[in-house]
């Protein structure tokens, strides 16, 4: 579903990712960690062609991101990080303005896409209120919202739990969880424990290159009872 070869971000003398390379299946829940400035919104803002690769691909159900940007974007949804967002819409605005951008604009379809998102998300009691008035946990609902509006066969998700209190958390798990079988999903996330609890693969990147590839299992075994975030330390610290 999603292929990523050799991908590089320079900014000026600056590489801030370094010939990344993986792929993701349909099913499969990618844990993408790294320390901050490892380079994972950068890989993340490229797959999704907010920013332009200075070398490499990537492709997305068959269409390379260079070459046909608005496809690849119909085919991911993607939430950003620190969920940005027009303050001053409601939440329904907000949403209703998304899905006229993803092409729904029969009032009925749109109606039916917003009010599908709406209740996914919880947003029913906040529905009327303008954005810049939520909570934190509230704004990244409105954000991972927009990112399931239109259906799509791929994700990624830059710290979807970011803001959101304990059961949030578990709510926001339990859904991506629920929706894998039909999707690729990509979920940068700083929390150890989502990445054991929701994902089936973790890649680690430091100094933007990958050091790791592999299922949960096999990252916990390189170091047989050591805790989850004393593994990831001596992999990202030059101690592997």
């Amino acid at each position: 579903m999603i292929e990523v070869k050799g991908l590089v971000k320079n900014y000026g003398a600056l590489r801030a990712v370094d010939n990344v390379s993986f792929t993701v299946r349909r099913g499969d829940i990618l844990g993408f960690l790294g320390p901050n400035g490892a380079g994972k919104s950068t890989t993340m803002k490229m797959i999704t062609g907010y920013l332009r690769p200075t070398a490499g691909s990537a492709v997305v159900d068959g269409f390379d991101v260079t070459r046909d940007p608005v496809a690849v974007k119909r085919r991911l949804g993607y939430l950003a990080e620190s969920a940005p967002a027009y303050p001053e819409m409601t939440v329904l605005e907000f949403l209703g303005f998304i899905a006229e951008i993803r092409g729904f604009r029969q009032a009925a379809e749109k109606e039916a896409r917003v009010r599908r998102v709406v209740e996914l998300c919880h947003l029913d009691g906040v529905r009327r209120q303008p954005i810049e008035t939520l909570s934190k946990g509230y704004k990244q609902r409105v954000g991972f919202a927009q990112a399931l509006l239109h259906d799509p066969p791929g994700l990624v998700l830059d710290e979807p739990t970011d803001g959101l209190d304990p059961n949030q958390k578990i709510e926001v798990r339990n859904l991506i969880k629920g929706m894998a079988a039909e999707k690729a999903v990509i979920l940068s996330t700083h929390i150890l424990e989502e990445v054991d609890a929701i994902c089936n693969r973790v890649i680690i990147i430091s100094r933007g290159r990958v050091v790791v590839d592999e299922t949960p299992d096999q990252f916990r075994a390189r170091r047989p009872g050591a805790r989850l975030d004393e593994i990831f330390r001596s992999l990202t610290s030059g101690d592997v």
